[in-house]
């Protein structure tokens, strides 16, 4: 598609698509293809993290969705997953989430939710995709006397908020000291909140947005930050979110990261021992690194393995009944209370785990051994087809005799940014350095910098 990526539409604010004449398009698209027969359903609920860019685009789709009968809710900066919770709870005709992620402030997106609180399917977001470019027949208007309203709702942050605890089963954090990263993004009030409500002895940063310090050496991207408050104040751990904070990374005791497989196994070891991990399979992206499979097979636990993005993982749960699984980069899917990734949840979740086994972060963490990788991101200025680059598709043949069984490469263009990953991984070290070295090498032959 020409707009829609791996995670909704994304790119540079102000620039196309991500203008507001784009995304007064995408609201009178989104009317016409989700508009249900019910007119009592037809309203849209639209929330966004904290880029200054929000406002441009929130106030444009709001135009289009009214223009086109649509009722529009406005309950401000919110995280993703509280949308996706609201669109569902309020039985909307669709959610939208304004929010580039754990991109920097400069780039901003739309990420689309149906009525179920689901990421849409291909098929609806090609038939969106059709509206806005004009390619699938004129958009839905409406006379003046059916022009929609927009309502600000005052406590959408109050709903989300005895959600999330609910999910929980609102577990006691009395005892636990912990730092929280907002990345001064779309969690900054209600995560610290949350989690002081609870009892838990809260040290926040990243929950002072300014429009432009978003993900700035903060958050999700940059654990070491929470790392280094947690050693100052000797707290139990610290959580890292992103920008809409959908993900979250985690920092044990010592102030070091712990990698998303290693939350994916320790997540998936208690669900199985509470009887909750139906299937008794975990679904993971081709990124998780290959010790999670050795681990779960050891523990008798099966893997599905997905294409990159939360959405992959979402199908595949949903597709075979599957009650959890998520990407390494942090994105956890706890599909009995959630329908997309949710930072937030996914830690009360993990701190339940700690709680009820009476075990630090670290030793619940140590029921894997990753095996050496590296993944490096390279700035491209084109994404020519793989197949298409001589060099780089000789250099991928040739790495995949010489890494055999023991390990693997993965060459992917990103979806939502113009940079091409390069991922290695190997039981021997050295390996993983010769052949990503290898890598970068070919990636600059043929595709140079942008």
């Amino acid at each position: 598609m020409k707009l829609f990526g791996t995670d909704g539409i994304r790119g540079r604010a102000n620039e196309f698509p991500i203008t507001p004449e784009v995304a007064l398009s995408v609201g009178q698209a989104v009317a016409t293809a989700l508009r249900s027969d019910d007119p009592h359903r037809n309203r849209v609920v639209i929330g966004k993290d904290t880029r200054i860019s929000g406002y441009m685009l929130e106030t444009a789709l709001t135009a289009g969705l009214v223009s086109s009968g649509m009722d529009v809710y406005l309950p401000g900066p919110l995280p993703t997953p509280a949308i996706a919770h609201l669109t569902k709870s309020m039985g909307c005709a669709a959610g939208i989430m304004l929010t580039a992620s754990h991109n920097p402030f400069e780039d901003n997106g739309l990420k689309i939710f149906g009525p179920d609180g689901f990421k849409l399917n291909d098929a609806l977001e090609a038939t969106i995709e059709g509206h806005i470019l004009g390619e699938a027949g004129d958009t839905h208007s409406v006379p003046p006397a059916e022009i929609g309203k927009a309502y600000r709702i005052e406590d959408a942050r109050g709903r989300y908020i005895e959600y999330a605890k609910q999910t929980a089963d609102n577990i006691s954090l009395h005892g636990l000291k912990i730092v929280v990263d907002c990345g001064h993004g779309a969690a900054y009030f209600i995560a610290p909140l949350i989690f002081r409500e609870l009892g838990a002895e809260v040290i926040k940063t990243g929950c002072t947005p300014d429009g432009v310090n978003i993900n700035d050496d903060c958050g999700a991207l940059h654990p070491e930050h929470a790392g280094e408050l947690v050693r100052a104040h000797g707290a139990d751990l610290g959580i890292s979110f992103d920008g809409d904070a959908d993900r979250v990374i985690f920092t044990d005791a010592e102030g070091n990261p712990v990698s998303g497989d290693r939350i994916l196994a320790l997540s998936a070891l208690a669900l199985k021992e509470q009887g909750r991990l139906r299937g008794n399979t975990i679904a993971v992206t081709v990124m998780s690194n290959l010790g999670l499979h050795d681990a779960m097979q050891k523990q008798g636990i099966k893997v599905l393995t997905t294409a990159v993005g939360d959405r992959s993982v979402i199908e595949a749960l949903r597709e075979n009944d599957h009650s959890f699984g998520g990407e390494n980069s942090g994105h956890l899917i706890f599909a009995d209370h959630a329908t997309t990734g949710d930072g937030i949840l996914s830690a009360l979740q993990v701190l339940g785990m700690m709680k009820r086994r009476g075990a630090s972060l670290a030793e619940l963490a140590d029921c894997m051994s990753e095996f050496p990788q590296k993944l490096v991101n390279l700035p491209v200025s084109s994404k020519p087809p793989l197949e298409t680059l001589p060099g780089l598709s000789k250099t991928m043949a040739e790495a995949e005799t010489a890494l055999g069984d023991s390990g693997r490469q993965l060459i992917r263009y990103s979806g939502t940014e113009n940079k091409i990953r390069v991922l290695v991984e190997h039981r021997d070290a050295a390996m993983v350095d010769e052949w990503t070295g290898r890598f970068i090498r070919a990636v600059q032959d043929e595709l140079g910098a942008p």
